[in-house]
């Protein structure tokens, strides 16, 4: 719930006038709460007096805003956006639990619908071997289930299966990266807005990604998968591969321009 210091409240009504749900209100000259809301935050990152807290949520950090630590230069955003690669060759190295954390932090920072964050992320790396060998198990049944039928699809699954004993790095489903990473949730929006700050994360952090559909595709058709990632049952919105990349590019690459229209 919100929760209004009101020792510390001055009544200066901003929190009230920014409550996208209009939960609060003025009341004897302090901020009130009149009803539940959707707990965004807004008004207590809005707050001149901190006297706003977010009591549902387990951590309450919230950083003080500085010009010098928060305004990202226009060019050099541009810049980094343009020069990310879908990263298809790793190194063989793991991914260490501290910038494991970092880039979680800012997936649960990410925009959701309603502020629902009804997303789970998964990052498969410790029991990567086993988690492979699930998959393939997966798509070896689903071929078995089909058996006899000609179709794009049951020859996309045995050119993944038929691969899997091929050096990792020509191996095409995982490739050689060290980790992989889903998001699960029935909002492909929601999970899509993460998976962007994730892969900017990742890359500020000397990492690289690659969105990967195939392995997304592969991951369905084994419900044995499905539960090793979630027990509740939501579905898989994103994959990605994810580790340091073994190529190093030196420059951006050429794009077509956007088509667009300004009305």
């Amino acid at each position: 719930m919100v929760k209004i210091e009101e020792e510390k409240c001055i009544g200066c009504g901003k929190c009230v006038q920014d409550c996208v749900g209009h939960a609060l209100k003025l009341e004897d000259g302090k901020a009130a709460v009149k009803r539940e809301c959707i707990l965004c935050g807004h008004c207590a990152a809005i707050c001149p007096m901190d006297a706003v807290k977010i009591t549902e949520y387990e951590s309450d950090e919230m950083i003080p805003y500085e010009k010098e630590r928060f305004q990202l230069d226009p060019e050099v955003y541009a810049n980094a956006v343009k020069f990310r690669r879908s990263v298809r060759n790793y190194k063989e190295q793991p991914v260490e639990i501290e910038k494991i954390r970092k880039i979680l932090d800012v997936a649960a920072h990410t925009a959701t619908a309603k502020n629902e964050r009804k997303m789970k992320f998964v990052i498969v790396q410790d029991r990567l071997d086993e988690f492979k060998e699930m998959v393939f198990e997966g798509i070896g049944e689903e071929l078995e289930l089909h058996k006899g039928e000609k179709s794009p699809v049951t020859a996309l699954l045995y050119s993944f299966y038929k691969g899997r004993t091929r050096d990792p790095k020509e191996e095409f489903l995982f490739r050689n990266a060290p980790a992989v990473l889903y998001i699960m949730g029935e909002r492909l929006d929601d999970a899509g807005l993460a998976a962007q700050n994730i892969e900017m994360m990742a890359q500020a952090l000397g990492l690289g990604v690659l969105y990967n559909g195939y392995l997304k595709a592969a991951t369905m058709c084994s419900e044995k998968v499905r539960n090793f990632l979630d027990k509740e049952g939501r579905p898989v919105a994103v994959c990605m591969l994810i580790g340091y990349p073994a190529v190093t590019y030196r420059r951006t690459a050429p794009r077509k321009e956007a088509e667009y229209e300004i009305l």
